[in-house]
């Protein structure tokens, strides 16, 4: 029996390491949980939701799929209601926003030894840039394609020490630029025609110093790649 993932679940199961035990907030019907007890990559999971219908489908589908005994719910707001013991926290399918609200109520999750896995929807510049304000740090981030739409996968951990990013930083992190895959190239375009046509139509000092600095990395001998139209 097959567990239907999409492709950007599956992206973000790929940053778990084998043995850990995850927590995944916003856990909707269970399956990324599902599909990393099934494949032996967790060795426990945390499912939980804000919402009981979906967190009730999580369970039943845990027990379709055999791994009910090793997987716990909860129904929660965010981190709110859920024990500590896991090493990896999995967000994905929410705006940046969302994953802000959840961040910014559990202070704890800066404790050393944390790590964060998120998979954003919408306004993934404002993440970035809270992440990079908060003192936690991008080590690694990959674009993918699933269907229509270009999403990214990020790995995150507290290190206050680490510099804060700049402006065009926020749109297009230098942890792109070191996991580059062949989506890359359409995501900066899409990037940096998004900056283009929200500068031509009013006047935001934030989007053109970011256009300005994505414009630049651009022409770098090394980079001129990123500007290669996707054939």
């Amino acid at each position: 029996m097959k567990i239907p993932l999409s492709d950007r679940l599956c992206a973000c199961c790929g940053f778990v390491s084998p043995g850990d035990r995850v927590a995944d907030i916003g856990c909707d019907h269970g399956y990324l949980g599902i599909y990393l007890l099934k494949h032996g990559i967790a060795s426990s999971v945390i499912a939980a939701d804000v919402n009981e219908g979906p967190l009730k489908s999580a369970m039943m589908n845990a027990r379709k799929f055999c791994v009910h005994e090793n997987m716990t719910f909860y129904l929660s707001d965010g981190v709110r209601n859920i024990p500590r013991d896991f090493d990896t926290l999995v967000c994905a399918g929410m705006g940046g926003d969302t994953m802000i609200h959840i961040l910014s109520a559990a202070p704890w999750l800066k404790k050393e030894g944390y790590r964060l896995i998120l998979q954003c929807q919408s306004k993934t510049p404002m993440l970035r840039r809270y992440l990079s304000e908060n003192g936690w740090r991008i080590t690694e981030e990959s674009v993918l394609r699933d269907g229509r739409f270009l999403y990214t996968v990020m790995e995150v951990y507290y290190e206050p020490a680490y510099p804060r990013l700049t402006v065009g930083e926020w749109y297009f992190p230098p942890a792109l630029l070191e996991n580059p895959g062949e989506a890359l190239p359409e995501y900066y375009h899409w990037v940096t025609e998004g900056l283009r046509i929200a500068t031509t139509h009013r006047d935001d000092p934030e989007k053109k110093q970011a256009l300005a600095e994505l414009t630049a990395l651009a022409e770098t001998p090394e980079l001129t790649w990123l500007k290669e139209e996707r054939k």
